[in-house]
């Protein structure tokens, strides 16, 4: 693998693409510490960069953790997320991410480009249509230990091979199957994602996928975002949050299915 990832053609990383991704970073860690998507501001400006689909997975996972790790910190400071309480938790996310990451540096990611703009769409109507979301926690429809061996590695699975709204796959599980409420499920989505980025990151390194300067630095961009983002999130909570998860998910739908080489947009002839 790390062979063939050698020869492959890589852009010459100038300063000003730097400057660019590191924009982008801070952005998307903005935006993911209130409502997740962030991975699908960084992964179309590093290919809008230059470089290759797989180093792109692999490099967005270095800054992602930077993004994830900052905004965990944050909320479990306010005492919005117990980290020890869930531990075992992040470590299904870690197993899934990694899980993931295998695949994809051996299979290609054309199907999950199909299909999420349109789990985007249902997740942005979800939140739209519900009118009584907030910071109260609601009745638990799941058991945690259940949630932790099912949802949680399956989601930390599709993190590792993809990426792009996990944030907020993890925002509906947690809303409508462990009855938290908005609030805290921001909270404990940011320490799950982390445990994923953190599993998808190991496999990267082994596989030779990542640019080190390109992912610190965008690291660094998307840590200085979460802290922004997450502090706006404790202040103003579901007010801000809701809102923002329906824009977030409806504009990056609408931004895939309005790239040219999508899948859907060849198929229709568009």
């Amino acid at each position: 693998m790390t062979s063939r990832l050698r020869v492959l053609a890589l852009p010459d990383i100038t300063l000003q693409i730097l400057l660019f991704l590191f924009a982008a970073a801070f952005f998307a860690g903005f935006v993911d510490s209130i409502a997740g998507g962030g991975g699908l501001v960084t992964v179309p400006a590093m290919l809008l960069a230059g470089i290759p689909p797989l180093q792109t997975l692999g490099t967005n996972k270095v800054q992602s953790i930077c993004g994830s790790a900052s905004a965990t910190i944050a909320y479990a400071r306010q005492g919005h997320v117990q980290l020890r309480e869930q531990l075992p938790m992040a470590a299904m996310a870690v197993i899934g991410g990694m899980l993931g990451a295998m695949l994809a540096t051996v299979m290609p990611s054309e199907v999950l480009r199909i299909i999420l703009p349109f789990l985007l769409i249902a997740i942005a109507l979800y939140f739209a249509m519900k009118p009584n979301l907030g910071d109260v926690e609601k009745h638990r429809r799941m058991s945690a230990g259940l949630f932790g061996v099912t949802l949680v590695p399956l989601i930390g699975f599709y993190d590792g091979a993809f990426g792009p709204g996990t944030g907020s796959f993890l925002m509906l599980a947690f809303v409508t199957l462990a009855g938290f409420g908005l609030l805290k499920a921001t909270a404990h989505t940011k320490l799950l994602n982390f445990g994923s980025n953190f599993g998808g990151l190991i496999v990267f390194i082994f596989s030779g996928a990542i640019l080190w300067k390109v992912g610190l630095t965008m690291g660094v961009g998307q840590f200085l975002g979460a802290q922004l983002g997450s502090r706006l999130a404790m202040r103003i909570g579901a007010k801000l949050i809701k809102p923002l998860l329906v824009i977030v998910c409806i504009a990056f739908a609408v931004k895939l299915l309005a790239d040219p080489t999508h899948p859907v947009r060849l198929w229709l002839g568009l």
